[in-house]
């Protein structure tokens, strides 16, 4: 298999996985404190991954581990701020096309950090991304605009995905993915592990249907999915792996309808499908080449 088939077949199993992960975090928050969860899944999903290939640990060299804790860092706070958006907001599928803004940025940030050349589709996209984050935040014409506070951590979350998407790309070309992966994940646990011990109450009784879901956050839509997305970004350029993700929040605003019953006014609607445009237009040329 062509190595850019097999990472858009990948890409294409990530996004499904992302999407469910939305869904067993959102069962998860309701036994668990938000940033003890997400510590304690990333924690186990990166332990777990860092056994797994053992094997490859010798060949981690110092620019190696210096950079993959860098990225691990900047993936820590982009975690820590997407979980507390979750747990806080009422309208999961409105909080994945927010977080999907981080689409939008990536080639931004290549601009910007690389001076990647971009085509004009991206400046296109950014204005429109603009009026349809503006739309969610006016879903009350009597209030005006007005973000709600898991509309910013969402927001804050994509700015930071984006850098970290666009960081890793780069460093998966000379760390193995699975090592990359585990060291990240563990990063991510650890700060987040240590930020709820100093700042939340922590249960003293887990419910089996509370462990199950974070089992499944942890070893689904944590271990196999980043491991999954690494290995694949390691196959294909970034802009076109940041392309099959789009998808992502149109998946998880479906199983969100499916699980919570979840709907939304015509206005969120306005807003998200500005938002999922701007991330079609702002891959429009690869869109037209799989259209050709």
């Amino acid at each position: 298999m062509q190595p850019q088939i097999k990472a858009d077949l990948l890409l294409v199993g990530v996004t499904i996985l992302a999407a469910a992960g939305w869904i067993f975090s959102k069962e998860a928050l309701t036994g668990l404190p938000p940033l003890l969860f997400i510590g304690t899944r990333f924690l186990f999903a990166g332990a777990l991954l860092a056994i797994v290939g053992k094997k490859q640990w010798p060949h981690l060299t110092v620019r190696g581990a210096k950079n993959s804790l860098l990225v691990g860092a900047i993936f820590a706070i982009a975690i820590m701020c997407w979980i507390i958006g979750l747990d806080s907001t009422q309208h999961i599928g409105e909080g994945a096309f927010i977080t999907s803004l981080a689409v939008v940025q990536v080639p931004l940030m290549a601009f910007f950090l690389f001076r990647e050349p971009q085509s004009k589709s991206m400046w296109l996209a950014l204005p429109i991304a603009t009026a349809g984050l503006f739309l969610l935040a006016i879903r009350d014409p009597s209030v005006g605009f007005q973000l709600e506070s898991g509309q910013v951590y969402f927001l804050t979350a994509s700015i930071i995905f984006a850098l970290q998407f666009t960081l890793n790309s780069r460093v998966v070309q000379y760390v193995p993915a699975i090592l990359l992966t585990s060291i990240q994940l563990l990063t991510v646990g650890i700060a987040s592990i240590g930020a709820s011990f100093w700042l939340e109450q922590w249960p003293s009784h887990i419910t089996p249907a509370i462990t199950g879901w974070l089992l499944a956050s942890a070893v689904i839509a944590t271990s196999l999915r980043f491991f999954i997305q690494t290995y694949a970004q390691g196959l294909t350029p970034v802009s076109h792996g940041a392309m099959i993700l789009t998808i992502e929040p149109i998946l998880t605003a479906s199983l969100a309808a499916f699980w919570f019953g979840e709907s939304m006014t015509l206005i969120q609607v306005a807003g998200c499908g500005l938002i999922f445009s701007s991330l079609l237009i702002n891959r429009w040329q690869f869109i037209k080449k799989i259209l050709k």
